[in-house]
């Protein structure tokens, strides 16, 4: 089991902490999260609205590039219905180039009616104009010189100037619907999936794991390599841990509701609920210990923990990343472990 942390930036203007500190809290975690083991820090893009404050991950990860040697770099996601495929494919090559190799793309097509909006693009087309532009980028990625004229996109013998040290750059494209999961593992590509936003129930995230390893093995040869220390899925969940249920629930309920009745056009939920569904881990280190093993059962490979939401306490938020890195992965590794021998056995 891989552990990465994310945020969406998720921002609140009436609050006390303004944006260039939530920048800089964000900046610290991350650099936190290297120090304490976790595989990486993933960071969202958001558009227009306090939904989330970082337009442009690919920039917030280089600066923690520079303060950080070992832990992966990624976008959950890029929304490249939105990117011309030239510039996109520049940036993320700087991007691994400033980070001596640790970027990782994780690419979706977005899903916010505003952001559409504010960039005047029809959500019809959304599916069409991302895998053309995801296709070019790969192309242009690779060192390519890509002569390429498709429904949105003309390219004339165009090659990047700056080339990625990565070959190919880890790629991971982002699905909300199980339905998506066979296409993506068919693609070859790794998946990543936000189960809080579309299904209503934990045990529903084996079936879309079993539906994406099925593409991956049905593409056989084509399945992309990906990396062992990122694994081939990963799956996003609220995270908050703490001494024990009762703590958890005092520490992370406010600013879950906070979270969740901010969110636009999101389910809307308050903390009970999403105890109820399970989609998340909310709890003591055994709590959270027995939730990891069990997604570990179904497949998952790689959870990615949004640990900041809310306007979290900085406090809880560090604390709470500490326990999970120091005492429910080492419990959760001996499980496995022991798990294996047995069936060995």
């Amino acid at each position: 089991m891989k552990l990465s942390l994310f945020s969406v930036q998720d921002h609140y203007p009436d609050g006390a902490r303004t944006v260039p500190q939530f920048y800089k809290q964000v900046i610290d975690q991350a650099v936190l999260a290297e120090e304490l083991g976790y595989a990486a820090f993933f960071s969202a893009e958001h558009h227009f609205h306090p939904y989330g404050v970082v337009p442009n991950p690919t920039a917030l990860l280089c600066a923690i590039a520079q303060r950080t040697t070992r832990i992966r770099l990624g976008t959950a996601i890029s929304i490249l219905t939105f990117h011309n495929p030239r510039t996109a494919a520049e940036i993320f090559a700087m991007a691994d180039i400033l980070s001596d190799g640790r970027f990782v793309l994780g690419a979706g097509s977005g899903y916010l009616k505003h952001e559409f909006e504010g960039f005047d693009v029809d959500p019809a087309e959304k599916r069409d104009r991302f895998d053309e532009c995801l296709a070019i980028v790969e192309r242009l990625l690779s060192g390519e010189r890509v002569t390429c004229h498709a429904k949105f996109n003309r390219l004339d013998v165009v090659k990047l100037n700056v080339e990625p040290i990565q070959r190919p750059v880890p790629l991971y494209v982002a699905i909300l619907r199980k339905e998506a999961a066979y296409h993506v593992g068919l693609q070859g590509r790794g998946l990543l999936t936000v189960p809080y936003g579309s299904l209503d129930h934990v045990d529903e995230i084996g079936s879309l794991v079993s539906e994406f390893r099925r593409g991956r093995t049905d593409a056989g040869n084509e399945a992309v390599a990906l990396p062992q220390a990122l694994g081939d899925n990963v799956v996003c969940l609220h995270t908050h841990v703490a001494e024990t249920d009762a703590a958890a629930r005092k520490e992370a309920s406010g600013p879950f509701d906070l979270y969740v009745e901010t969110r636009l056009y999101a389910k809307k939920m308050v903390y009970d609920d999403i105890l109820r569904s399970g989609i998340h881990l909310f709890g003591s280190v055994e709590t959270v210990t027995k939730k990891l093993c069990a997604l570990a059962d179904m497949g998952v490979d790689h959870v990615m923990t949004m640990q900041n939401f809310g306007n979290m306490a900085p406090a809880y938020v560090t604390n709470s990343m500490r326990l999970l890195a120091e005492r429910v992965m080492p419990q959760v590794r001996q499980r496995q472990a022991s798990r294996s021998l047995r069936g060995v056995a």
